[in-house]
């Protein structure tokens, strides 16, 4: 059996389940594609027919807002047909099986799936299995990958710094549970940023072995000192042992972003999250709400993101046929 690849037989784009793989010139590409759709802010929305006659189906069996929301509105201002399925009200719960359900509506012309689940490797083994014109988004797997987000948050720093390679960015909080941190660590690293940090408490650091390149750091000042970007992370406390769950007030106190511990990154710096947010726990109001905070543009970020990806992965599958 052939190993498995996101990739098409004459080497185009099919499926987008993990930033692993990808080059720095196919990365550069979808983001010059998603500010093509981003625009600017106070633009009208721009709507386009590049998905007129697909149909894409939202399976998500974790709950999400503003993943599902963007992809949602992605598909429909490229012409999309759209179909919203919650897996855990789905048949699914009822006994049938992940392929029974996708082969179901892969009969009803189904051409993009997009899955976001707690379990790793069902975004992979969907698509091994599905018919050749289909292809297959991760909207977010276990705390392994999410790489539209990695790719947005690369979009939101390009647009605020105009590159990557002198960069210094902070990420910050619960890294070892985060798909978001890896994505971005992926998408950033392979993009040649100057500098990637990991910043929290010893309990909620990933192993040595993960995120080749980056530098570690236990206290929040010394790890956002003169970064140019702060990512937060909220702490996921679905993902880990509650002997683990850090105590909020106390986490706040050692790792909360504050506008007084935002003096030690450049006066320049941006702060993002990807959301949802603790306000009070890894990020104060004020912070999350000022000047600097990118946190919205994040968020509007995330349409046009994957309607790059969406776009894209039709423009590949025209060309297979």
């Amino acid at each position: 059996m052939q190993p498995f690849s996101q990739f098409d037989e004459r080497g185009g784009l099919r499926h987008l389940i993990t930033l692993e793989g990808l080059d720095a010139d196919l990365l550069r590409e979808l983001l010059d594609r998603a500010q093509h759709y981003a625009g600017r802010p106070g633009d009208l929305r721009l709507h386009g027919r590049e998905l007129q006659g697909f149909t894409v189906a939202n399976l998500f069996s974790e709950p999400s807002t503003r993943t599902r929301t963007s992809f949602e509105l992605a598909a429909l201002r490229l012409g999309a047909d759209v179909v919203n399925l919650d897996m855990m009200l789905s048949s699914r719960v009822k006994g049938e099986s992940m392929l029974d359900t996708i082969y179901t509506l892969q009969a009803m012309h189904v051409d993009t799936f997009v899955i976001r689940d707690s379990q790793p490797g069902v975004t992979q083994y969907v698509a091994e299995h599905v018919d050749p014109h289909v292809s297959v988004v991760s909207g977010g797997e276990a705390n392994l990958t999410h790489p539209t987000q990695g790719l947005l948050d690369a979009l939101t720093i390009h647009q605020f710094k105009g590159g990557f390679r002198d960069l210094v960015v902070a990420i910050v909080g619960d890294v070892v549970h985060s798909r978001v941190a890896r994505s971005a660590w992926r998408a950033l690293t392979t993009l040649g940023v100057g500098q990637l940090r990991l910043v929290g408490p010893e309990e909620l650091m990933p192993p040595a072995e993960d995120f080749a390149g980056a530098d570690r750091f236990e206290t929040l000042e010394e790890g956002i000192d003169h970064a140019d970007v702060v990512m937060m992370l909220r702490i996921q406390n679905e993902r880990m042992e509650q002997a683990r769950v850090p105590d909020a007030d106390r986490y706040f106190d050692r790792y909360g972003l504050t506008a007084e511990r935002l003096r030690r990154a450049r006066p320049e710096a941006i702060v993002m999250h990807p959301g949802p947010m603790n306000r009070g726990v890894e990020i104060a109001s004020d912070v999350a709400d000022g000047p600097q905070s990118v946190i919205r543009r994040q968020v509007a970020n995330g349409v046009a993101t994957r309607m790059a990806v969406l776009s894209y992965l039709a423009e590949a599958r025209r060309k297979r046929s």
